[in-house]
């Protein structure tokens, strides 16, 4: 009998870390829970403990450690408790972990993520901003530390499983000299798809977080509603598939279920479909390269009533030309436009600034840019930091 894979679960009380935990539940004969975290929602990682007794739970601070510690010991239970970003470090490359589910939204997710890779751990990628913000270096780290990387979001796993099998097995090396053409990167175009664009600028971020067709978190749902989320995974799919941005193409497809596509030089398009459920993608990187139950029901084809495909309107979509334009550019100006948008989205999100001011801030602080040139992760941080500091400052001004 095989011994049970170890996972570390960075953000578990998320809806990608709710969903693993599910696939988890799932294959009690397969996976084990080593470790769990939350920044906030500290009350559901107590039940989840309680749930799975981990052998480590990480929260932000010191005093949320102590208090949940003494929870979880009243009931038996013999989780440590640790903090901060030390702690999320520290479950993530821990020598018994066999693979780290990296989904912490945000800069936040980076350090501990990028620890993962430094470890050489099978990283699960649901974490956009260790590429966007630190591209080359976490995929050197990926690279000299003998790390496996599997993509999580629904389009860049699609990718992934469209891809050729000699490139799945070794995930390196030239993807456009084995027959690949270009990468089709679909996305809904969210709640606002058919607004009339005049309308974009009264929009609540009640109706902002009200996806059509996904279950997701606030930030990321403002995203998909800007489609900077779209501009994020086109940023990291040049990373993970070493890819150029003229070999990547935006595809709007409303129905959320061709997941996105790979075309070949001899003309096929080999497309992903699914149910819109994080499961599916979930299980196939757990399992890799086997495939398993992820609890997803599989697509009735009889209905679906159709399918429709649309370009991108980049004056509807602002964002997502700010994104590309960052990736035609350089990393510092990747590292520039996703701290910007942590924080444009966060001043929304309060009801601080409004929806199409988003765009404007994000665009100002692109506009400003930055002298510092990325070489360590230093650099990084320093850039987030200055990205940040150059929004408060424009959002204020709004």
């Amino acid at each position: 009998m095989m011994p049970l894979q170890q996972v570390t679960i960075l953000g578990a009380t998320g809806s990608i870390g709710v969903s693993t935990l599910d696939v988890i539940q799932r294959h009690p004969d397969r996976f084990s829970v080593f470790a769990l975290s939350s920044h906030s929602r500290v009350e559901k990682l107590y039940h989840q403990i309680l749930t799975f007794e981990p052998k480590y739970a990480v929260v932000a601070t010191p005093q949320q450690a102590q208090k949940l510690q003494a929870q979880v010991a009243s009931q038996g239970c013999q989780t440590q408790i640790l903090a901060g970003p030390e702690g999320l470090v520290a479950v993530a490359s821990a020598s018994e972990v066999d693979q780290v589910m990296a989904a912490i939204v945000g800069a936040a997710g980076l350090l501990p993520t990028l620890a993962a890779a430094q470890a050489g751990k099978r990283v699960l990628l649901a974490n956009k901003e260790s590429l966007v913000s630190a591209g080359k270096l976490f995929m050197d780290a990926v690279r000299d530390n003998g790390a496996e990387l599997l993509p999580i979001d629904s389009e860049h796993n699609a990718i992934f499983q469209c891809l050729p099998a000699q490139w799945q097995a070794k995930q390196r090396g030239p993807l456009f000299s084995k027959g690949v053409s270009k990468i089709l990167l679909t996305g809904s175009g969210g709640p606002f798809r058919e607004t009339p664009i005049a309308e974009l600028a009264n929009k609540t971020p009640a109706q902002a977080v009200a996806h059509p067709n996904w279950s997701m978190g606030q930030k990321i749902s403002v995203d998909s509603a800007t489609m900077m989320n779209k501009g994020l995974e086109f940023i990291e799919a040049c990373r993970l598939f070493d890819a150029k941005p003229e070999q990547i193409e935006v595809v709007i497809h409303p129905q959320s279920v061709i997941h996105s596509m790979v075309q070949y030089s001899d003309g096929s398009v080999l497309a992903q479909l699914g149910q819109p459920d994080m499961r599916t993608p979930i299980a196939h990187a757990m399992m890799f390269p086997e495939r398993g139950q992820s609890g997803v029901e599989p697509l009735n084809f009889a209905d679906i009533a159709k399918l429709e495909f649309l370009p991108p309107d980049f004056n509807r979509y602002p964002c997502l030309r700010l994104a590309i334009e960052a990736c035609q550019q350089d990393q510092e100006s990747c590292t520039l436009l996703n701290a910007a948008n942590e924080v444009s989205v966060a001043r929304f999100l309060a009801g601080q600034i409004g929806f199409t001011d988003i765009a404007a801030v994000n665009g100002e602080v692109m506009a400003t840019g930055t002298d510092i040139r990325i070489t360590v992760l230093d650099d990084v941080l320093a850039i987030d930091q200055h990205g940040r500091a150059l929004a408060e400052q424009f959002c204020a001004q709004r």
